[in-house]
C-alpha cells in the first residue's frame, strides 16, 4: 500500500503548481481553472473531484485541502457518506456481478483516500456515523481479498492507537486542570520557608528550556489541523437549516495549548514576585532571560514569547528596584526579537530562519521549530476573514483555501517532529502541576515586595491585602 509522504512535500513555496488535474476538468464539470490552478467550484464538483476512479488519484494536495476546509460547509461525517456513496454507485460495489478486475483496480485507491484521510484527521473519527461509513466501505473493498483485508485491518489499528492515545490525553489534561489551586492558597497553608521554587526544581536555565520544548512538542502534537478551521466556523450563507459545528467546535487541543501559554507567563511572574529579598527577585529575572535565550536557541518561540509575557505583566515591570539589579542587555535583545511592530517582523525573519534549518536539518535537534502559537492563529483567522468563502456566484473560493491549508501544511510538519532532549519528569511535574499566582495574588506579592508609588496603587493594595489576606 503506498505511504503517504511526508507534509513538507506537500506544498512547494512557490504556490501550487496544480498539473494534476488533467482528466478531471472536462469529466467534472462545476470546476473553474486558471492556468491549471483549480480556483472555485460548486461544493458537488469538488466532492466529486475527491472521489478516484479506476484512471483518476486526486493529488494529495487537494485531499488535504479539500478535508481541511469542507467542514465550513458540512459535517465530516455528510461528507463521508457522500463520499462513500459516490465510491459505491460509480464502482459499482454493491454490484455482485461487477467486473472483479476493475474492483482490484480501484480498489487500492479507495484506501489510499480513506488511509489519508484516518492519518490526517483521525480526530474525524470520534464520530460514531463516521466509523459505521468507514466499516461499511472498507468491509465491501476487503471481502474476497486478503490483501485488502490486511490494509484495511492496520488503517483501523493505527487510528484506533491515534483515538486512544488521544483520550489518555485529554483525562491528563482534566486531572491537571482539577487540581490546579492559586499559589496564595497554598501559601497560607505552607510556610514560605519551606516552599521550592523553580531554580530549586532546576537550576540549570538550559535543562528547563528542553523542558519546556518536551511540553510544547507533545501539546502541539495533539492539535488537529481541523482545530484551525473549527475555531473560526461560522454560519455557511448557503445553508438554510443549520450551522456547521457551531453547537459543538472541537477545538479543546488547541485551547489547552494556549491556556499552557498563559500558564507559563503566569508561572514566571509568580517565580519573580514570591521571593522576599530584592537580589532573589534579581537573580529569578536573570535566570528566565537564560531560559528564554535558549528557547530562541532551540526554535521554541512559543515558550520564549510566554516568558517575556510574564516578565513583561505589570506586577513584575513595577519593580523598579529589582530590575536595577539586573543585568539587562540579554533581555533587551530577546525583546527585540520578538518586538510586534511592523506585525512581528523580526520574529517572523527569525521563525523563517529555524524553518529553513528545519529543512536541511541534520538532527532532531534542528528541526525543531515552534512558533508563537497566538500569532499563528490570528494569521489564519485574519486570512479566514480577508477572503469570503463563497464566490458570488456560489462557488467555494478554493484560491483561499490553498493558502489555508499552505499555513496549516507547514503547522502539521513542524509538530511531528520528536522532541530529541532527555525527559525529567520531577521538572515536568513541577512545570505543569505547581500552584501559581492568580492576578490579584500577583499584584499582592508585588506591593508587598516594592510598595506602592502613588494612590491608586496604594488603594489597590488596600484593597487586595483585604480581600485576599482579610487584613486591613
Amino acid at each position: 500500500m503506498p505511504q503517504t509522504p511526508p507534509f513538507s512535500a506537500m506544498f512547494d513555496s512557490s504556490g501550487y503548481n496544480r498539473n494534476l488535474y488533467q482528466s478531471a476538468e472536462d469529466s467534472c464539470g462545476g470546476l473553474y481553472y486558471h492556468d491549471n490552478n483549480l480556483l472555485s467550484g460548486s461544493l458537488e464538483a469538488l466532492i466529486q473531484h475527491l472521489v478516484p476512479t479506476v484512471d483518476y488519484y486526486p493529488d494529495r494536495t487537494y485531499i488535504f485541502t479539500f478535508l481541511l476546509s469542507s467542514r465550513l460547509f458540512m459535517h465530516p461525517y455528510e461528507l463521508m457518506a457522500k463520499v462513500c456513496h459516490l465510491c459505491v454507485e460509480h464502482q459499482r460495489l454493491s454490484d455482485p456481478n461487477s467486473d472483479k478486475s476493475q474492483i482490484r483496480k480501484i480498489a487500492p485507491k479507495i484506501l489510499q483516500l480513506l488511509t489519508e484521510w484516518t492519518e490526517t484527521f483521525p480526530y474525524d473519527f470520534r464520530d460514531e456515523r463516521m466509523m459505521r461509513n468507514l466499516k461499511d466501505l472498507t468491509h465491501r473493498i476487503a471481502s474476497g481479498e486478503e490483501t485488502y483485508r490486511k490494509n484495511v485491518q492496520q488503517m483501523t489499528q493505527c487510528l484506533i492507537r491515534k483515538l486512544a492515545a488521544l483520550s489518555q490525553y485529554e483525562e491528563v489534561l482534566a486531572k491537571i486542570s482539577s487540581t490546579s489551586t492559586d499559589r496564595l492558597t497554598v501559601l497560607k497553608t505552607k510556610p514560605q520557608s519551606i516552599q521550592r521554587d523553580i531554580i530549586t526544581a532546576c537550576s540549570d536555565p538550559y535543562t528547563l528550556a528542553q523542558q519546556l520544548t518536551h511540553i510544547e512538542l507533545e501539546r502541539l502534537n495533539y492539535i488537529g489541523p481541523e482545530e484551525f478551521v473549527q475555531a473560526f466556523v461560522q454560519k455557511d450563507p448557503l445553508d438554510n437549516d443549520k450551522s456547521c459545528y457551531t453547537e459543538r467546535k472541537k477545538t479543546r487541543n488547541l485551547e489547552a495549548y494556549v491556556e499552557w501559554f498563559n500558564r507559563l507567563s503566569y508561572l514566571v511572574a509568580t517565580e519573580i514576585c514570591m521571593p522576599v529579598k530584592k537580589k532573589h527577585r534579581a537573580r529569578m529575572i536573570e535566570y528566565f532571560i537564560d531560559v528564554a535565550r535558549e528557547c530562541f536557541n532551540i526554535g521554541n518561540f512559543n515558550s520564549l514569547m510566554a516568558i517575556i509575557s510574564g516578565m513583561n505583566m505589570s506586577p513584575v515591570s513595577r519593580l523598579k528596584k529589582t530590575w536595577a539589579k539586573v543585568k539587562t542587555a540579554k533581555f533587551d535583545i530577546l525583546e527585540h526579537q520578538m518586538d510586534p511592530s511592523s506585525n512581528f517582523y523580526n520574529y517572523r525573519t527569525a521563525l523563517r530562519g529555524a524553518a529553513q534549518r528545519s529543512l536541511t536539518a541534520h538532527s532532531s535537534r534542528e528541526k525543531i521549530v515552534i512558533p508563537f502559537f497566538s500569532l499563528l492563529i490570528k494569521d489564519i483567522y485574519f486570512l479566514n476573514e480577508g477572503c469570503a468563502n463563497r464566490l458570488p456566484n456560489g462557488h467555494v473560493n478554493f484560491e483561499k483555501f490553498w493558502e489555508l491549508a499552505k499555513q496549516v501544511s507547514e503547522f502539521m510538519t513542524w509538530k511531528q517532529v520528536e522532541c530529541p532532549f532527555e525527559r525529567d519528569r520531577k521538572i515536568l511535574q513541577y512545570l505543569l502541576t505547581v500552584p501559581v499566582f492568580s492576578e490579584d495574588s500577583l499584584y499582592l506579592a508585588s506591593y508587598e515586595s516594592e510598595g506602592p508609588e502613588n494612590h491608586i496603587e496604594k488603594d489597590r493594595w488596600k484593597s487586595l491585602r483585604s480581600s485576599l489576606l482579610g487584613r486591613v
